[in-house]
């Protein structure tokens, strides 16, 4: 049987056994510390979504080309080659609104493809580089132009070597001043000038453009 005094005796120690658990128990809580919590991954951030073309829309339709400040636009015309002789025209157009008026000769130059200027001899009428072509060789005349009306010119060379310790001279560029004091128009051509190292060019007159 157990007293009263034994009682007593035995709370303590139950009370201190019980103590003892709970240090032990956060002894153990304290040496293992709980596992971090994992960090959260990246958030997939979406790319600003462009909006795709409307391919339906309409192209912007082409400007008109617009005339140049001197009232008047350089035409290539259609050439002719044969056994190295060569022979081209050039329309002048009266893109203006005012009356154009031409008198004797094109003032005529040359460019290579660097834009550098070609020494060329530029004669009046087929300079005796072939025969029979009446519209190289007829008389200056004057030619007013109403706008829309367009005027013509030819030239003529061969495309000849006859030196090889002379470069062959080819120009891809033409300019031309209409009339004394006009500005200058310059034309990249479709068929370059070959003139081989004959360095001679013959220029016809302005003549109204007939169709």
């Amino acid at each position: 049987m157990i007293t009263k005094r034994q009682t007593r005796r035995r709370i303590p120690a139950l009370v201190t056994a019980g103590a003892l658990a709970g240090v032990v128990a956060g002894a153990a809580g304290c040496s293992t510390p709980p596992a971090p919590r994992t960090a959260p991954g990246p958030t997939a951030v979406s790319a600003t979504a462009r909006p795709a073309p409307d391919r339906s829309a309409p192209a912007p339709s082409a400007t008109a080309q617009a005339c140049p400040e001197g009232g008047v636009r350089l035409v290539e015309g259609e050439g002719n080659a044969a056994m190295g002789l060569r022979v081209a025209d050039f329309q002048l157009v009266n893109c203006g609104t005012q009356p154009y008026v031409l008198e004797g000769y094109p003032r005529l130059s040359l460019r290579d493809d660097r834009d550098g200027p070609l020494e060329v001899s530029v004669e009046h009428g087929s300079a005796g580089i072939t025969t029979g072509t009446p519209n190289l060789d007829a008389a200056p005349q004057r030619v007013a132009l109403a706008p829309g009306q367009a005027a013509v010119f030819g030239i003529v060379w061969r495309n000849l070597v006859t030196d090889g310790t002379v470069v062959a001279t080819t120009a891809q560029v033409l300019e031309v001043e209409p009339r004394p004091g006009a500005p200058r128009l310059s034309l990249r051509l479709a068929s370059p000038v070959d003139l081989g190292n004959t360095g001679k060019l013959g220029l016809g007159p302005w003549q109204p453009l007939t169709r």
